[in-house]
Formats: structure tokens, C-alpha cells, sequence
């Protein structure tokens, strides 16, 4: 980074430890709005009990968020969940890039084609954030809102990300991620995972056969920039009665062109 470049994100007297630069008031801020995210509609005793803060010092956080539409209060059970505005504020992520938009018609087909949903993720921080879907018109199916995350190894989507990794990366994921089970088909152990990783660079897809949740599948694959990097992977989910192995190369086939479209309309 040049130090013009640093400039511009902030000040040069600022350099060094980010730590030293948090306000604590904003972060504990987030903090709620974080717990708010996860628990959903909760009670000013119920948040505060979860943070292991002061009621006093919660209701001042969600009051000024309440002023800028950032959280509601239902005034019937006096429950607060997030508010519009935050959808927002968040929805300027998804602006950031063209994926999602160069994605959603592919992802239609890709429905249209298999009769299930495709879903669209990306990496963060060793994790998997879903950022767009596409739902089946069946009655039963899978369901990730946006902003859902998912851990890499037990992820039709994060083991293709994987897959696409450097032996570098791949070793620094595995020294600062543990692979805890989900179900009896997680992969657990650093080993099998890279059996399965080698097997998916050979196939061009990846199978999450109820690794997450027992009862549901998903065949991903992932989506490349005018680089050769991986970006994002696409996906197409549901139950595993209809999801059955002998589906898996057919409908992987579909997910594996598909995201060789994303990827050619990216540049790759």
C-alpha cells in the first residue's frame, strides 16, 4: 500500500495497531446490533442479559438506534428486533460488486433447470456469507437469508472455495480453523479434508451430503475473476430425498457450468 493510498483511508498519525483506535461506545453499539441480528426479536431484558450489560445502557443504544430507523420496538410485547434502515446500510455491501448482479440470471435458469434453489456465496473470514438466492417453487426447500454465514468445511460453497486455495492458504485455514462436527458426515479431521478437496479440483464441483444438516444437500461450485481468484461459488440446495446421490454428477454438471458462466461474464 502507498502512502497516498493509506492517506486516504486514514490519517498517518493513525498508522499501527487498529486496536488502539476503537471507540468503545460504537463498538459495544455494533455489539447490540450484532445480538439483535442473531437472536431476533428479544426484550430489552433479554438483550441486556445476552451482553452481559446494564438494561440503562442497552435501552440508550437501541433508542438512538430506534431515531434512525436502525431497530424497531414493538410496542404490544415490547420486543425490539432490527429496523429497516440497517437492511439499508447493509444492502450498500451488496452494491459493491457486480456478482450478484451478473449472477441472479444464471441462477434462475440454474432453478429452472435442477427445480431447486440456487444460492449465491462468498468468503469471509473463513466463513461463508450467502448473498443472494434463488427459491424452488417446491413447498419444502432450503433457506438462507442474506447475510446467512456458514462454515467452509461443512459448506457445498466453502469446499469449493477451499478447493481453489493455495497449499499456503489452504494450511494457514487449517491451522486457525477447527472442523467441528455438525453431524455424522461433517468432515472433521484436516486429512479427509483434503482428500475431498483434491477430488472436488478433479470433478469441478463439491458435495455437502449432510454435512451441515441432516436432511439437506448441496452442489456448489466456484466463481473465478479475469484472474484465475475465486470470488464467490454457486450453488443449488435442498432435501436429500430429492437431492439423491444418483442426481449428484447431473445436477453437478449444471452447478459446474454455471459457474463457469458467472465467471465468464466477470472476465475469466
Amino acid at each position: 500500500m502507498t502512502n497516498s493510498q493509506r492517506n486516504r483511508g486514514r490519517p498517518k498519525r493513525f498508522d499501527g495497531d487498529e486496536s488502539q483506535n476503537i471507540i468503545q461506545s460504537l463498538d459495544r453499539a455494533i455489539d447490540v446490533l450484532e445480538t439483535l441480528a442473531k437472536g431476533g426479536a428479544m426484550t430489552l431484558s433479554q438483550i441486556a442479559e445476552n451482553m452481559g450489560q446494564s438494561p440503562a445502557t442497552i435501552y440508550r443504544v437501541l433508542s438512538t438506534f430506534r431515531l434512525r430507523g436502525v431497530a424497531e420496538v414493538n410496542p404490544a410485547s415490547q420486543e425490539w428486533s432490527i429496523g429497516a434502515e440497517a437492511f439499508r446500510i447493509g444492502s450498500a455491501f451488496l452494491r459493491r460488486s457486480n456478482l450478484i448482479t451478473r449472477a441472479m440470471p444464471v441462477m434462475q435458469l440454474l432453478r429452472d433447470q435442477t427445480g431447486e434453489t440456487s444460492n449465491l456465496g462468498i468468503e469471509r473470514e473463513d466463513n461463508v456469507v450467502f448473498v443472494a438466492q434463488v427459491e424452488t417453487h417446491e413447498s419444502i426447500r432450503a433457506f438462507f437469508p442474506p447475510g446467512t454465514q456458514a462454515p467452509m468445511h461443512a459448506s457445498g460453497i466453502g469446499k469449493a472455495l477451499l478447493a481453489m486455495y493455495s497449499e499456503k492458504q489452504l494450511s494457514r485455514y487449517l491451522v486457525d480453523n477447527p472442523l467441528p462436527p455438525f453431524t455424522q458426515n461433517t468432515i472433521c479431521t484436516a486429512e479427509s479434508l483434503i482428500q475431498e478437496l483434491s477430488l472436488i479440483r478433479k470433478q469441478g464441483f463439491s458435495f455437502d451430503d449432510e454435512e451441515k444438516a441432516i436432511g439437506m444437500r448441496c452442489i456448489a461450485a466456484p466463481i473465478t475473476n479475469f484472474y484465475g481468484e475465486a470470488v464467490g461459488g454457486i450453488s443449488i440446495s435442498g432435501p436429500s430425498h430429492r437431492l439423491t446421490p444418483e442426481k449428484t454428477v447431473a445436477i453437478g454438471r449444471l452447478v459446474q457450468k454455471a459457474g463457469a458462466q458467472v465467471s465468464a461474464s466477470l472476465g475469466a
